[in-house]
């Protein structure tokens, strides 16, 4: 017997082990500050432990999406029982945010060594760790959904952790009012779902949902409701203002946030995904709102010189066009995009001090001259050739579906800009290696898609393909993709003039929601009258910067 299975002495203990010592941890620290840090690197090594024990039981298992996962159930009141899910899904999330907290406690530890308010800051950061593990491993959408308000409330704690600071105060009220408006929806569709089909429990809603011949109206409006829950929380246009405006906060806040709390929307539309794909109108919601936030944010983006705020807008883009895939239908790969996309966040936050040092490396490079319109041209046409034969050796006998097609293109916009780049250069050396990158990524991508494909395959829900959908996806990320490469060409040109001040202002769509945080939440002691104008139009701060620099 492998020591694999003698560690799995109760699946439910395991699964909920790691959120346990998180939580242990959080209300347990009252004491120094140097056992409070002791206290806070045992849990989390413990439980990155135990849930790298739970992933490999589960691939040893042979756990996937498409099959029913195994449930342990410890308590039951009326139609709610205390189970939990134990399939890939649940493991590789539970290990992805046990080890994100791992290296979140271990970062903290220098990073907030000497501050005054370092007690506060490790009896939240445990509470929030425990709120996101717990919600990740259980089976009842009631406890998902408390998990999730709880998680919102700690991490307002996180966020305020400095009240004196009065922009992060601000910032971290409009994230709470949107949050609430994201947990009604959320609590709606969840008891919609419980009124149809007579459970709290995800493994049996989707069991009735899969049995019924015709979708009840209570089931598209809990599939909207969802929809709607999962673009509010996860900062979609035009509810994203307090994550672009939470810089205050320490760095590694910033961290779990763009890393861990963030992405919990996109998670539970992977959870739901039967219940998401009986609704059109919320598919079409989910494309039209993250295709809308991944195109403007990705543009706005452009505009920032903050590394942090850099990569907020970033963070916006990415969740755009998670929920874009979802709505999609593509949740193999928004899953693979969630795990990606923690990763690499949580890395470039905790690593945003080298900034200084990359600047100073790129000052050093040689420039590259703005690619001209031929370069353009043989790029884009070099991308989706490297696309194509990276898809075709990974899988020669494919099926080209209109989903295959999209992905296609979508790879072949994000390597079309190393091979313009490779195309401009005069010199042999730098072309190779660009356009051999240009490859390496393309293959990359494809190739983490197949890995997945065998380890989590796609469920067997009978989802719908919509060609519209998939068009209209493909266009919006053609138009950003000829507006970028255009402002390229021509900097100082007419487009980018033009559009320079509308996208450094974010188009002004934060300045209603932030109107109606001050008349809902008005933060004490803001400051000053200026002060205030500029929170509520951050033009003004802009456009005075400017003149005082003349």
């Amino acid at each position: 017997m492998s020591i694999i299975h003698l560690l799995w002495l109760h699946k439910a203990t395991l699964l909920c082990l790691p959120a346990l010592l998180y939580f242990v941890g959080g209300v347990a620290i009252r004491l120094s500050v140097s056992n409070a840090w002791r206290i806070a690197r045992a849990a989390s090594g413990t439980a990155l432990f135990f849930s790298l024990a739970c992933c490999c039981y589960a691939l040893q298992a042979g756990s996937s999406l498409a099959v029913h996962p195994c449930i342990d159930s410890t308590a039951s009141v009326g139609n709610m029982h205390l189970s939990f899910r134990f399939d890939l899904i649940a493991s590789l999330m539970l290990l992805l945010v046990s080890f994100l907290g791992w290296v979140i406690v271990s970062y903290s530890n220098a990073y907030m060594a000497g501050d005054p308010r370092e007690l506060s800051y490790i009896s939240r950061l445990m509470q929030t760790l425990a709120a996101v593990l717990l919600l990740v491993v259980t089976n009842s959408l009631v406890v998902f959904a408390v998990a999730w308000i709880v998680t919102g409330f700690t991490l307002h704690g996180l966020l305020t952790l400095y009240p004196n600071r009065q922009a992060a105060v601000i910032a971290a009220h409009k994230r709470f009012l949107a949050s609430c408006l994201g947990d009604i929806a959320l609590l709606g569709g969840v008891l919609l779902l419980e009124n149809r089909t007579g459970s709290f429990e995800i493994d049996r809603v989707v069991d009735h949902v899969l049995k019924l011949h015709t979708v009840p109206f209570s089931i598209q409006i809990s599939a909207i409701l969802l929809a709607v829950s999962a673009i509010i929380k996860c900062a979609q246009l035009p509810l994203h203002g307090w994550l672009i405006q939470v810089m205050e906060a320490p760095t590694p806040v910033s961290a779990l946030l763009h890393a861990g709390v963030i992405n919990i929307g996109g998670f539970m539309l992977i959870r739901l995904a039967t219940v998401i794909d009986t609704t059109p109108a919320a598919q079409v919601l989910l494309v039209l709102v993250g295709c809308l936030t991944a195109v403007i944010c990705s543009l706005v983006m452009a505009t920032r010189i903050s590394i942090k705020v850099h990569l907020a807008w970033s963070t916006c883009a990415q969740m755009g066009f998670m929920l874009m895939e979802c709505g999609l239908g593509l949740y193999r790969l928004a899953f693979l995009h969630l795990l990606a996309h923690s990763l690499y966040k949580a890395h470039a936050f905790l690593g945003s001090g080298g900034a200084v040092n990359e600047a100073r490396i790129k000052s050093l490079a040689l420039a590259i001259r703005p690619p001209k319109l031929p370069d353009l041209l043989v790029g884009s046409l070099c991308g989706l050739i490297v696309a194509a034969l990276s898809r075709f050796l990974l899988r020669p006998s494919a099926h080209m579906d209109v989903a295959a097609v999209f992905c296609l293109m979508v790879a072949g916009f994000a390597v079309a800009r190393m091979l313009t780049a490779a195309s401009s250069m005069r010199t042999v050396v730098g072309t190779g290696i660009l356009a051999a990158a240009a490859f390496t990524v393309s293959t990359l991508y494809f190739g983490y898609d197949e890995v997945f494909r065998l380890v989590v395959p796609e469920q067997a829900v009978g989802i719908v393909k919509h060609p519209a959908l998939f068009s209209g996806a493909l266009a919006a990320f053609g138009l950003l993709y000829v507006i970028q490469t255009t402002i390229r060409m021509a900097p100082l040109g007419r487009l980018a003039t033009a559009m320079y001040p509308w996208l450094y202002a974010g188009l002004y769509l934060d300045e209603i929601f932030t109107r109606v945080t001050f008349r809902l939440w008005p933060a004490a002691n803001v400051g000053t009258d200026i002060q205030r104008r500029d929170a509520e139009n951050p033009f003004n701060a802009a456009k005075r910067t400017f003149e005082n620099a003349r």
